[in-house]
């Protein structure tokens, strides 16, 4: 995998790595191609609505979705320019207006049928509305 950027802030370390295992996971167990660009969230926000329909438990499928949330953090880095950020084991993106976005909780969201990877790309790229808990 290569990044458009030569050094990359230590906080992208782990979900670089969680969004790279999903991005294999699918491309080997459901022969999904993830692209890092926003139109593959659309697929992504589908996978996780077939596991919600499948009634997975949240502790069964606590680590994909941190990886389909950590994938969507680094298409929306792709898209802004923004950059990882780290604090107490939570990890958020900072874009380039200094607005804080949190993919991976909004992974959980669209898993209990209330928030869409796609939609906080697009808002996070447009400069859309701020980010859901006043982040």
């Amino acid at each position: 995998m290569t990044t458009q950027q030569g050094t990359r802030p230590s906080a992208a370390a782990k979900p670089v790595r969680w969004a790279a295992d999903a991005v294999a996971a699918m491309r080997e167990g459901a022969r999904l191609r993830l692209d890092y660009s926003a139109r593959s969230l659309w697929s992504v926000d589908r996978m996780i609505e077939e596991i919600r329909r499948e009634g997975a438990p949240y502790a069964a499928v606590k680590v994909v979705l941190r990886g389909f949330g950590a994938y969507t953090g680094e298409v929306i880095v792709r898209q802004t320019g923004g950059e990882w950020w780290t604090t107490g084991g939570d990890h958020w993106i900072r874009t380039p207006d200094g607005r804080l976005w949190d993919p991976i909780e909004e992974a959980v969201r669209c898993y209990t049928g209330d928030g869409s990877l796609r939609l906080l790309c697009r808002d996070a790229s447009s400069g859309g509305p701020y980010p859901r808990d006043g982040a």
